[in-house]
């Protein structure tokens, strides 16, 4: 709704003639935001810390599943049928186990990563808001197709960022 009503605003800028010429406009991307802000990456290396365990027991259970697949392989010769079988429902209930695991981790992250940007993103629209403000900005885009690198203010929004 927001950038319906940014284009909506743009366009009748744009249509003004004289007028578009006097609208200060401004684009932030917030990709960047969120790769080189310092708040940023202090969010990415707290996650990877919080997760570092979790993530190392799930590659641990893989390499695990692949030498008992592996020794599965190696033994099938000489094992009988019943045996065969039974390692291979056991190797299947690894395998799910794994899965399972590792889709639970994912989820946990995706969440927890979504929490820490949203904060940064918070701290970001703020700033965002006092530039708008302070050098009187008509317009200020987040996230377009294109826009002319002179309307791009990403970094004056980050040094503010590193400032905080």
């Amino acid at each position: 709704m927001k950038k319906i009503i940014a284009l909506s605003v743009l366009t009748l800028g744009l249509v003004g003639g004289v007028a578009a010429q006097s609208m200060k406009i401004g684009f932030v991307s917030t990709d960047r935001i969120f790769k080189e802000a310092p708040a940023a990456k202090a969010a990415q290396s707290k996650l990877e810390q919080e997760f570092a365990k979790r993530e190392k027991d799930i590659q641990q259970m893989a390499e695990q599943l692949q030498g008992s697949s592996a020794q599965l392989e190696r033994d099938a010769p000489t094992l009988s049928e019943a045996q065969k079988s039974s390692r291979q429902r056991q190797l299947v209930d690894m395998d799910r186990e794994f899965q399972r695991k590792r889709r639970e981790f994912q989820e946990d992250l995706n969440l927890r990563k979504n929490e820490e940007l949203q904060v940064v993103l918070e701290r970001a629209n703020r700033i965002i808001k006092q530039v708008a403000e302070a050098d009187k900005f008509d317009l200020i885009l987040q996230d377009v197709v294109y826009i002319n690198p002179k309307h791009d203010i990403t970094d004056k929004i980050i040094s503010r960022l590193t400032a905080q």
